[in-house]
């Protein structure tokens, strides 16, 4: 028998829901209401009475399936919500991404939108709920061939719910962060696989102020509501809107800098663009700075790519070392494909690594705001802590991820952050991430220094780095057992992996479950010492790969 509409119910007989959302059911009250009020899903919907000459079959015996919760363990998900289903396959701990153009398809990208932009308006409140700007969704990409194609179905899906887009065109990750805030949206998204090899594609998703979304912060909810959310035509009006951010942009960045038209003095850098974002933005955000010669490396950003957008691989940076040495240039940076990521050279073309960059930075950021804190990567040399109690910060090492270190730089009003992936994050950019950001403040360091980048780094080199090595191993959980065992003497960290720490010498383990390997970080006073420790450790770890 059907229930009248106007008669009250017990929450045990809710049987409507709205489409997408068939884990939150609904009362018929609300379900009148919703239609009265023109909502956005109910064109179409099978509950929507008044579109249907019967009033539809309750049946209670359906059971729908729930996902389960996603596992996150050191940043990788352990079971997906519903392995069979490739959308699903798609969400990662702080990101979304796949291969193009399958299982990243037009139609994963309209659900990922559709779904995306029903989380982050469900989180509006009060009158905000009513502000045009706060119930917009942001949205930019990176040149990557592919791009256009999702961004026009990930569009479709988020103004499906009725939502108003506005574009960006191709920007880096960071402005859209600047955007969304400036704005006032409820988020944004951007369409870019990062670092990612070119034959893959994906989002970047955060919430108000730019807030990153990770999957212990949204991103569990957006799969679950875009694995149920078939592409379906709402009849939802929104609007499309083109924004131009350049010139606040080009303010934001210029504003770090010690003279926003002029460096101290001459500086010649190379800069490889990786035929990405950056490629479109130094020349629009570095015109017209004098003393600043940019020597151009793949600065066309048509989708084509002149190598792998991933400047943490060495072989990518290979041209630019070339370049530098032939131009004798001061210093080198390589942006990954949205300008999230960015490594640099030193004038004898070496590599800096991350964690000494942030050592070199930090001072610059004590010198205006003594005693505050830099948060970093846990992996960072035992050197980056050290350096900052010298200059008389707060060291804070945390978990790997944006959003783990975002919240930690959040909640202890950090100045400055990093990480081994090439991320810098600041205090100025509501404590996301900038390549360009990190970019201006080197052009400060190098600028105010009579010493070059080489020079400047020596000091720092006092320890010896393994890199991350990787070992096959059956059983993950076993072998962690094992090394507690065999290092119960140490000081033991388990925010992320285990971190196994002596007076002389520290190494972390982070096991991937999923692919049965264990990621090792190690470092110790020298090479010999790594080592002879690598090979004690290495009957418990498992076989090298």
């Amino acid at each position: 028998m059907t229930r009248l509409m106007g008669m009250p119910q017990n929450t045990r007989d809710y049987y409507r829901y709205c489409p997408g959302e068939e884990h939150i059911r609904i009362s018929n009250a609300i379900c009148r209401g919703r239609r009265k009020s023109h909502f956005p899903k109910c064109h179409n919907c099978q509950f929507n009475d008044d579109q249907h000459t019967q009033t539809p079959v309750q049946l209670e015996s359906k059971k729908v399936e729930t996902p389960s919760p996603a596992k996150v363990i050191n940043g990788q998900i352990v079971g997906n919500a519903n392995p069979t289903e490739g959308i699903g396959a798609l969400f990662h701990a702080s990101e979304v991404a796949g291969t193009v153009p399958a299982p990243m398809s037009d139609e994963a990208a309209w659900r990922i939108g559709h779904a995306a932009a029903q989380f982050l308006r469900a989180k509006l409140r009060g009158y905000d709920r009513a502000d045009p700007d706060a119930n917009s969704l942001v949205i930019g990409r990176d040149p990557r061939a592919h791009s256009p194609r999702l961004e026009r179905a990930l569009i479709e899906g988020v103004r499906a719910t009725g939502t108003d887009v506005i574009t960006l065109g191709i920007i880096d990750t960071p402005q859209l962060y600047f955007a969304v805030e400036r704005i006032g949206a409820c988020g944004g998204i951007m369409v870019s696989a990062g670092h990612r090899p070119t034959s893959e594609n994906g989002f970047r998703i955060c919430g108000l102020q730019g807030t990153p979304i990770g999957m212990d912060t949204g991103l569990g909810s957006i799969r679950d509501i875009a694995i149920r959310v078939p592409v379906h035509s709402t009849g939802a009006n929104s609007r499309k809107l083109e924004r131009d951010e350049s010139e606040a942009y080009t303010d934001f960045i210029r504003s770090v800098l010690h003279a926003r038209n002029k460096l101290p003095r001459p500086i010649k850098v190379v800069v490889d663009a990786s035929n990405g974002s950056a490629a479109r933005w130094i020349p629009i955000l570095f015109k017209g700075m004098r003393n600043l010669r940019i020597i151009k490396l793949n600065f066309e950003h048509e989708g084509e790519f002149h190598h792998e957008p991933n400047p943490l691989k060495s072989r990518n940076l290979q041209q630019m070392r070339q370049v530098l040495r032939d131009e004798e240039a001061d210093f080198a940076v390589c942006f990954d494909a949205s300008a999230e990521r960015c490594v640099f050279i030193d004038d004898r073309a070496r590599t800096v690594r991350p964690d000494y960059m942030i050592a070199l930075l930090a001072g610059n950021f004590l010198a205006r705001d003594p005693d505050a804190t830099i948060v970093f990567d846990h992996r960072a040399s035992a050197v980056t802590e050290e350096e900052i109690l010298r200059l008389g910060g707060k060291p804070l090492r945390e978990r790997i991820g944006p959003a783990y270190i975002k919240r930690a730089m959040t909640e202890n009003e950090a100045v400055f952050a990093g990480d081994l992936a090439g991320r810098f994050y600041f205090r100025e950019s509501r404590y996301c991430e900038s390549a360009f950001l990190a970019f201006a403040h080197v052009l400060n360091l190098i600028g105010t220094n009579d010493q070059p980048l080489s020079e400047l780094t020596k000091p720092l080199q006092r320890y010896s780095n393994s890199g991350e090595i990787e070992f096959q191993c059956a059983d993950t959980e076993r072998a962690l057992s094992e090394l507690s065992l065999a290092l119960s003497n140490a000081r033991e960290e388990r925010f992320d992996g285990v971190t196994y720490r002596f007076p002389d010498w520290w190494v972390n383990v982070r096991p991937n479950a999923a692919r049965g390997v264990l990621r090792v970080n190690m470092e110790a006073r020298n090479r010999k010492q790594i080592d002879e420790k690598l090979e004690e450790l290495g009957v418990l770890l498992g076989e090298r790969v």
